[in-house]
Order: C-alpha cells, then sequence, then structure tokens
C-alpha cells in the first residue's frame, strides 16, 4: 500500500495509521480522497479488525481542514452566486468519508496526539474511540470564528455526543478546550500522559484487537443504528438481531463452552 499522507504498519490485526502532512498538518480535499481510499484497502483485508489513527507531528493530530482551500471555494461562490442556488443533493466527499469511518467493520480509534480543529475533530468525533495525550493542544470546532460552520459532520456528531445545548454553546461561541477539558466534557474516552501517550494507545488499541471481533463489529452496528432509531422498539430489535446473528457463530458457542469449562478460548472470528 503506498500513500502520500499516510504511513501504515500492520500488527495481527491491527492497522496503525500516521497522518503527515507538513508543515501545517492539514487534512485537503486531496487528502480526504487518498483517506477514502485507504479505508477501503484497509477494509478488505479481512485479518484486520482494529484500526488506529494518529499525527506524525507532536503538535497535531490533524490540524484542520485546509482553510485556503474553503476561502477559494467562498470566493467561487460568490462569484456565480451558487451560495444561493439549491442546496446539494449529495454528501460531500469529507462527509462520506467520516460516514465512512462510522459504519466501518473495522473498530476505529483516534489518537489525538496534538491538536484537533475543525476537521481534524470531525475524523475523531467518527471515530469509535477518541484517546488524547495531555499536552497544551487543543481541540474544537471554531469554524463560526472565521464566518462558517462545521460541515462535515460536527454539529451532528457533537450535539449527539454531549447533548444540544452544550454543542450549541461549544459550537456558537467557537470554543477550543483542553485535552483536560475534553475529557471532563466527554469528548474523549482516554487521557494519558504525553511521554507515554503513543504507547498507552497502542495498548489500549491491542487490547481491543484481542477481543471478540464478532462481537464487538455486531456490538458497535447496534449502538450506531439503535442511537438513531427514533421507535425505542425497533432499536431493541436491531440489537436483538445482532444478538441471533452472533449466536449463529462458531466464537459464540465455542467461547461459551470454554467458558462453562472454566478454559480459555481462542477467538476464530467467524
Amino acid at each position: 500500500m503506498d500513500y502520500k499522507y499516510f504511513d501504515v504498519s500492520i500488527e495481527k490485526n491491527i492497522a496503525f495509521c500516521t497522518f503527515n502532512n507538513p508543515p501545517r498538518h492539514t487534512i485537503t480535499a486531496d487528502g480526504v480522497f487518498e483517506f477514502q481510499r485507504l479505508l477501503a484497502d484497509l477494509e478488505a483485508m479481512d485479518e484486520l479488525m482494529v484500526f488506529m489513527l494518529t499525527g506524525g507531528n507532536e503538535r497535531f493530530f490533524i490540524a484542520h481542514y485546509e482553510v485556503g482551500e474553503l476561502a477559494s471555494l467562498s470566493e467561487g461562490r460568490q462569484k456565480t452566486k451558487e451560495a444561493t442556488q439549491d442546496k446539494p443533493k449529495k454528501l460531500y466527499p469529507f462527509n462520506r468519508l467520516n460516514l465512512a469511518l462510522e459504519q466501518s467493520r473495522l473498530i476505529t480509534i483516534a489518537a489525538m496526539n496534538g491538536q484537533a480543529h475543525g476537521g481534524g475533530l470531525e475524523i475523531a468525533l467518527s471515530c469509535d474511540f477518541r484517546l488524547a495525550g495531555k499536552g497544551k493542544h487543543t481541540y474544537g470546532l471554531p469554524e463560526t470564528n472565521v464566518g462558517i460552520i462545521p460541515g462535515a459532520g460536527g454539529t451532528q456528531r457533537l450535539a449527539r455526543l454531549l447533548g444540544v445545548a452544550k454543542a450549541m454553546d461549544l459550537i456558537l461561541h467557537g470554543k477550543v478546550y483542553s485535552a483536560e477539558e475534553a475529557y471532563d466534557l466527554g469528548v474523549i474516552h482516554r487521557l494519558y500522559e504525553k511521554e507515554t501517550f503513543l504507547e498507552e494507545a497502542k495498548a489500549f488499541a491491542r487490547k481491543i484487537g484481542s477481543r471478540s471481533p464478532v462481537a464487538l463489529s455486531l456490538a458497535k452496528k447496534a449502538i450506531r443504528q439503535g442511537v438513531l432509531e427514533p421507535d425505542f422498539e425497533k432499536a431493541l430489535l436491531i440489537e436483538q438481531n445482532g444478538l441471533d446473528a452472533a449466536l449463529k457463530s462458531e466464537d459464540a458457542g465455542g467461547a461459551m463452552s470454554a467458558w462453562l469449562k472454566g478454559e480459555k478460548y481462542q477467538w476464530k472470528g467467524r
């Protein structure tokens, strides 16, 4: 696998990926398309179960979306008055990338070693887990400070994660916050010391990777789909269908039989 913006290392069933785009370490349109290709390539590898993304610079995870591209887009639309025309009928590529991360069969981990503003945080919010290292870097969706709004799922995912009132306060004020504040808010799941961050994040990924591939994939699907279902009974049916699928797996039968005998079971992923 050959990529311009990503370095990839495969360890058993885990893909450790590092994003690099110096000097500003922003995500660009080209980076979005390559990220889509990377994710598709990894999902095609049946043995993979976990995807962990971190930044290649100690100051940045993914700094933000490249503002120069957005400024050029704004100028072009003002000249053609495209901004007043009908709204887009389909999702932009960046939105499709984040949706693909959210819906991926892989368990996705954003190991945020540094700053993640705007598009950088939107990518992290699309992942199943967000880990952070202590430091001076900040996180947030500050787009309103430059006259735009989050456009790759930030308004929707942050509101679902923190509630409408908190998301409204953070986004409309364009607030950025420290790793400690992000942890207190509930934006991140784990907060590690800066010096041991990468080792701790990899250990987290390995622990997830040691669990049942079938169960984790089905549990992720039930949570992601069920939480968006307004009819609670239908949400319960999504969960029930996941349980039925798990019960049909070789791993479920083998693991429960082993548990009853006090024995260990080696996951087969089927």
